[in-house]
């Protein structure tokens, strides 16, 4: 007779229980047993322990030996910078004489072979002296020099010399008062400074 073994009849399997050995091989970080802040710190002391304040010193005095040098190099190019300037400034005075000094070389030319010819109608002396003064204010015009001639233009004592007054209304045209009547003697002004104030009659107020 044949017999039929159910579920119940089973050997149940015996628990399985944990290991003791293996229990506490667990993640220590997943169980947050981790190092501690102060304990990662002791780590890094140890690793690099302070310096002696003869190396803190030593360290000090490198570096203000650095800053003394940068300091003296900075010192160097200032110095030598403004004396590049001072020089660039003597140089400039001295090339712009130069330069109104050559333009003037063709006018002491005309004026030498005026004086070398012989026999000179008047017409020819007077061409002679038109070409001449040509020449003079083309050198003025290089060497930035402009002329005043202020005839009809209100007085400006910072560019005019007026030597005497008169009526304004008895000239012909009319002259408004304080306004220049004649010119007796031009002025000039270089580059924007005035040179020689021009020399004027001017309308009475």
């Amino acid at each position: 007779m044949a017999f039929t073994m159910t579920e119940h009849d089973k050997p149940s399997s015996p628990e399985q229980t944990p290991d003791p050995a293996t229990a506490g091989s667990a993640d220590p970080i997943a169980h947050g047993s981790g190092p501690s802040d102060a304990e990662l710190d002791q780590a890094q002391a140890a690793e690099n322990p302070p310096l002696s304040l003869e190396q803190q010193l030593e360290q000090a005095l490198l570096k203000v030996k650095e800053w003394e040098t940068e300091y003296l190099r900075a010192r160097a190019d200032m110095d030598n910078l403004r004396k590049r300037s001072a020089q660039e400034v003597i140089n400039a005075g001295k090339f712009a004489i130069e330069s109104f000094a050559e333009a003037l070389l063709p006018v002491a030319d005309s004026l030498e072979m005026a004086l070398a010819l012989e026999n000179q109608t008047l017409e020819g002396l007077r061409g002679g002296v038109d070409l001449t003064l040509k020449q003079l204010q083309q050198a003025f015009q290089k060497g930035r020099m402009v002329a005043i001639n202020p005839v009809g233009e209100k007085f400006d004592p910072n560019r005019h010399q007026a030597v005497s007054m008169v009526d304004g209304a008895s000239q012909n045209p009319p002259v408004a008062p304080n306004h220049v009547v004649t010119v007796m003697q031009r002025g000039y002004m270089v580059a924007e400074r005035v040179l020689r104030p021009a020399i004027v009659v001017v309308a009475q107020p």
